[in-house]
């Protein structure tokens, strides 16, 4: 009886806090817009890391960052190169 009696509580107590959250869910702001995308203009859309991309595609997708993060993601591309390279240079069965 007690248990009963306990958990009518328990329901009613996390309803009402539940019910005082909502306005202050509601009046959160909007979620800020994603940043401009790279323009494309001029190259074909291919996806990263597939067969068909190339390092000049690679390299013209890298963003003006900063100088460190540029440099990575050229290295990035290279090593994409490379293994393009030995990819295509092995045998086929």
């Amino acid at each position: 009886m007690r248990t009963d009696l306990f958990l009518r509580h328990i329901v009613i107590l996390t309803s009402l806090v539940l019910i005082s959250w909502l306005p202050a869910l509601a009046a959160e702001p909007p979620p800020a817009k994603a940043p401009p995308s790279v323009s494309t203009v001029g190259q074909a859309k291919v996806a990263a890391g597939s067969v068909e991309d190339t390092l000049k595609g690679c390299l013209a997708r890298i963003p003006k960052g900063s100088t460190g993060q540029r440099m990575l993601a050229e290295q990035s591309c290279q090593t994409a190169e490379g293994t393009r390279k030995l990819d295509n240079a092995a045998p086929k069965f």
